[in-house]
């Protein structure tokens, strides 16, 4: 269960690397477009990037159940989000491969550590 959970914040902090590291790129893989301002890479940058690798440092940093446990909470809340636009703004491959991404990681977290 160790590894996992281990597993589980080192793949926060890499996947939120590319937000905060690669804005620009992270906005073409989400389908975001830059505007006038630098306002969106900012965005992307806190909460496509930093978020998530706080998320991961934290939980390995406490390393207890609960800190997983709150990992999971939040990427099942990522996950929640993305079902919702599924279901309000349409479906794509794209959107569903990304649910599937975060409630993989955002059940199992949860679930392994009540």
């Amino acid at each position: 269960m160790d590894i996992i959970n281990i597993i589980f914040a080192l793949l926060s902090i890499g996947l939120g690397c590319f937000g905060w590291l690669a804005p620009r790129y992270t906005m073409g893989a989400l389908d975001l477009t830059m505007g006038e301002t630098t306002m969106g890479a900012s965005e992307v940058r806190a909460s496509v990037g930093c978020l998530f690798v706080g998320m991961g440092i934290g939980a390995l940093i406490l390393g207890s159940p609960e800190a997983y446990v709150m990992l999971g909470f939040c990427w099942c809340g990522a996950a929640l989000g993305r079902l919702t636009s599924i279901v309000l703004d349409g479906n794509s491959q794209k959107k569903l491969v990304y649910f599937l991404v975060e409630a993989a990681v955002g059940i199992p977290a949860i679930w392994l550590n009540l």
